[in-house]
């Protein structure tokens, strides 16, 4: 694929991700190559740039990837991710690296990693209309409100009830998201270029399940049994509110988004090693 053009999502409250989106520019000025910037968060702007973009590039952490990413997952672009935020497990270069990545993506020396998404839909009624159809990268996250009072969440596989959970919350999770929410709640950590779906249920009380993974084929169902304040969390971009009888079913999607990985970038398995070693202990 020929790159002529590359749009930057940048994180607009980090002076240094607005600095990094203004080289990146004067890189591409500099030669020939057309360009454009937009703050991650601007949907309508990413919707409009995105049909004539060859490759999208983000400027920030992960959070700043995420709301990237919703607006790939509708217009099909290859998203690379250059890391300003303290873990980045999305990105697959550093601030440091700039130069050196975009030269690679206009040479053509770039491989594509294709990652699942999610569609959530949130069923109020019995019925559900566009406006509650929302799509993930990383995970939907059914859970309490702001007061420590638990849920009682009634979790099926396909029509196979598996569990009722009295618990803080619900997470299903696609294979990149599995080293996020999903991991901090103790589920597995998947090959992110896998397809399966991981449901982690969150501080379950008495529960014999701590984490399923399931197939990409089968839809996880999530009712409200009984709840003070429930909200659904879309890649923690959103807090959406459901009440006691609605469900949230989860399933993947069949189109994935496309990941450029840079040749001679860590693997994921080399990334992660690194990323967890970075931590605080």
């Amino acid at each position: 694929m020929t790159i002529e053009r590359i749009g930057f999502a940048y994180n607009p409250t980090s002076d240094a991700a607005t600095e990094l989106s203004e080289r990146a520019a004067g890189w591409c000025q500099v030669r020939g190559i057309a360009e454009w910037q937009a703050q991650a968060g601007d949907l309508e702007r990413l919707r409009d740039e995105l049909p004539s973009t060859d490759a999208l590039v983000v400027l920030g952490g992960d959070g700043t990837f995420l709301r990237a990413a919703r607006a790939v997952a509708e217009v099909d672009v290859p998203l690379l991710g250059v890391n300003l935020g303290k873990v980045g497990f999305l990105s697959k270069a550093e601030e440091a690296d700039l130069e050196a990545v975009l030269q690679c993506i206009v040479a053509g020396t770039y491989t594509i990693d294709e990652r699942m998404v999610l569609e959530g839909r949130i069923m109020r009624d019995g019925g559900v209309d566009e406006d509650e159809r929302h799509i993930a990268l990383n995970d939907i996250v059914i859970a309490r409100g702001s007061l420590a009072r638990v849920c009682r969440l009634d979790v099926s596989i396909d029509d196979t009830h598996l569990a009722t959970f009295i618990a803080d919350g619900l997470i299903v999770a696609s294979p990149t998201g599995s080293t996020g929410y999903s991991f901090s709640a103790g589920g597995p950590i998947l090959d992110p270029v896998g397809r399966n779906l991981v449901v982690t249920p969150i501080a379950a009380y008495l529960s014999a399940f701590r984490s399923v993974v399931v197939s990409p084929e089968q839809v996880v169902r999530c009712q409200v049994v009984d709840a003070h304040e429930a909200l659904v969390s879309v890649d923690g971009r959103e807090d959406l509110r459901i009440a006691v009888g609605d469900t949230v079913e989860v399933r993947a999607l069949d189109r994935p988004i496309r990941l450029l990985e840079p040749v001679g970038s860590l693997s994921f398995w080399d990334l992660l090693r690194h990323k967890v070693e970075l931590l605080p202990s």
